[in-house]
């Protein structure tokens, strides 16, 4: 169902609103509406432009909670907004001087990984680095060489310059090492070796001992900077484990004042002689409104409109829907088509029971819908999923179709049918033959469905004032004479009564499609407006037919969509029988059990899948589109209740 709501215009002293929004608003779901828009016909109007002053703490409040734990316990504990300020704020103090210490040790971890890097390659070399630096007759140039150039200068060149190269470590791709040259002739080793692809590294001069030493002592210092960030890193979670309570209380203090500021930005504001003054307008609840009427009565500061005429509110009411618990899960659905307009009928019961019931005649079996009921139920008890909720409900009328089918697991021996079996009952209909039962019921089934979407929709015109969706539409009082004749004709050739059929056929089944057929015009007769015919008569009458004719399939092809239900309760039947053919139990012989698990499992998911989709393409397209819109916008409160 819809809840019924009112608007509400609230207004008092710019500098009261704080108190009215903590003191009052807090308590109540209101969905707050653009005062500036919906006031429009209102002089002098300007928005209440005022910065935030929680935000900033907030944010703070935020990063830090963002570290806790997700698994901590909940706390009742309450903070000022002095005191959660202080506390942030201390808080934040304390960590940023950590956070400082923590940088220090990250920024040296980083100079000495660098250097342990660079030396890493030369650990070959068994001599103290300090000393080579200190070289005065002799160059030396640190770097790596490619493999294959590194032979070449093996061969060709070594020998011809004076120079000598030390090996220090290689792999399959590159050859690390220093070379050594007299000073007068480093131009021309230089070049020489450039030509072989030498790639120089730059050592800084901060190594103290032989490579493998230096190594070693930054091996140390890395591993001593890593103990020194995870202490502090420690001391951070210490300090947030210590306070949880303390940051949790906060950052709900300031949440909650930071979202109740927030109202500024649809308010407006207006000025007297000696005072400015706020507005606020939105939507409550009726139950809401009177109670917060009452409690705001004693109020010298705050006055509060209640508009009670929709034609005086710009703004379309917004929809909350409220439905029993266990249909609740099938709002899903109804989202996911489009929210009821707030005069439109709130079809989640109407889902709830049809895609349940149909669901279960397509897919009845008693040992598998029972899989469907209690994998649902525990999905939707620990997992919070409304699809499951769905397919568990669905799940008991596949159980109960089970029982009428007779079927479990696939098995029709087991159990007698209350009913019928899918696959082999058939009935003989005049004019038509032998024809499976299951499809028989389904179309009557559906045709009875599609009188009951017409009567939802005539509902829905009557509240809306729609004088063509009432009387003259396909789906209207005509559509539903039309369709209800037709369904009454076929019912009477059926049983042999033909005489009543005809009479029923020619009275009650012409009448109305001349009616659909003239819906514009007649609209227009009684809505007192002049009944023009754009085009000229001719063409209106030619467009008028093959609408009429559209129509007419459509009803056809909705009807006949409802066979699916039938189709869809043998195809079940012989796919289970497939398996049970599989598994060697079909003529009461010792069944292979893992066929039979195997089986019915892929039949459960397959079908189950594909059932699911199928019913709800029935809801949306053969129902939902002859009642329902779905063009309505969520009820969404700015506040949340304490």
């Amino acid at each position: 169902m819809i809840i019924k709501m009112k608007f509400l215009s609230i207004t008092g002293p710019k500098s009261d609103i704080d108190r009215v929004v903590n003191q009052y608003l807090s308590k109540y779901e209101i969905h707050l509406e653009n005062a500036l828009a919906e006031l429009r016909s209102v002089q002098d109007l300007t928005p209440y432009i005022q910065i935030n002053p929680y935000k900033e703490t907030l944010k703070l409040a935020e990063n830090y909670i963002q570290l806790l734990p997700n698994d901590r316990q909940n706390t009742d504990k309450e903070l000022t907004l002095e005191e959660s300020i202080a506390f942030v704020q201390n808080l934040d103090h304390t960590l940023n001087q950590i956070n400082e210490e923590r940088a220090g040790y990250e920024a040296q971890r980083s100079r000495y990984q660098e250097l342990y890097d660079k030396i890493e390659p030369f650990m070959g070399l068994e001599c103290d680095i300090s000393t080579i630096f200190k070289f005065k007759h002799l160059k030396f140039r640190f770097g790596k060489i490619p493999r294959e150039y590194f032979n070449k200068l093996q061969s060709y060149i070594y020998d011809d310059m004076e120079s000598v190269f030390y090996r220090c470590h290689s792999n399959e791709q590159y050859v690390w090492g220093i070379y050594f040259c007299v000073r007068d002739q480093v131009s021309r080793v230089d070049a020489a070796y450039a030509s072989m692809h030498f790639e120089r590294l730059f050592l800084p001069d901060a190594y103290e001992g032989t490579p493998v030493e230096a190594h070693s002592r930054l091996a140390e210092k890395l591993q001593e900077s890593n103990r020194q960030i995870a202490s502090c890193d420690a001391k951070i979670q210490e300090q947030l484990k210590d306070h949880t309570d303390d940051l949790d209380a906060a950052y709900k203090k300031l949440s909650a004042l930071s979202e109740n500021f927030d109202v500024r930005k649809l308010a407006a504001c207006t000025n007297s002689k000696k005072e400015t003054f706020y507005i606020l307008c939105g939507w409550m609840s009726q139950k809401d409104a009177a109670e917060f009427q009452k409690e705001i009565a004693n109020d010298p500061n705050l006055f509060c409109f209640v508009e009670d005429n929709d034609n005086n509110i710009v703004a379309q009411p917004p929809t909350k829907l409220k439905n029993p618990k266990i249909f609740k899960p099938f709002e899903m659905f109804i989202r996911m088509y489009g929210i009821p307009g707030y005069h439109e009928i709130d079809p989640t019961i109407f889902v709830g029971l049809t895609y349940a019931f149909i669901f279960g005649t397509m897919f009845g079996d008693v040992g598998q819908g029972l899989c469907l009921v209690i994998g649902g139920a525990l999905l939707y008890k620990f997992k919070k999923i409304p699809l499951a909720a769905i397919m568990s409900m669905a799940g008991i009328f596949s159980v109960i179709f089970g029982f009428l089918y007779g079927s479990v697991f696939g098995f029709e021996d087991l159990i007698p049918a209350l009913w019928l079996h899918p696959k082999t009952t058939m009935t003989t209909l005049p004019f038509i033959g032998t024809m499976n039962t299951v499809f028989v019921v389904a179309i009557a089934f559906g045709m009875f469905l599609i009188l009951v979407t017409m009567i939802m929709h005539i509902i829905n015109a009557v509240k809306t004032r729609d004088v063509e969706g009432i009387c003259f539409d396909q789906n209207a009082i005509c559509g539903l004479i039309f369709y209800g004749s037709l369904t009454a004709t076929i019912f009477l050739y059926m049983t042999g009564h033909t005489l009543p059929a005809t009479g029923v056929l020619v009275v009650m089944f012409v009448v109305p499609l001349i009616l659909i057929m003239l819906k514009e015009p007649l609209t227009r007769i009684v809505t007192k407006r002049k009944p023009t015919i754009e085009g000229g008569k001719g063409m209106f009458f030619v467009q008028s037919f093959f609408e009429l004719f559209e129509i007419a399939l459509s009803y056809m092809s909705n009807t006949l969509s409802f066979v699916r239900m039938g189709a869809f309760a043998v195809s079940h039947a012989a796919m289970m029988e497939v398996v049970l053919m599989l598994a060697g139990a079909e003529n009461g012989g010792s069944p292979n059990w893992i066929i039979i698990i195997l089986g019915n499992a892929f039949v459960f998911a397959m079908e189950g899948l594909v059932v699911g989709i199928q019913v709800l393409r029935l809801e949306y397209y053969e129902m939902f589109s002859r009642f329902y819109k779905g063009n309505g916008r969520e009820f969404k409160p700015f506040l949340k209740k304490n």
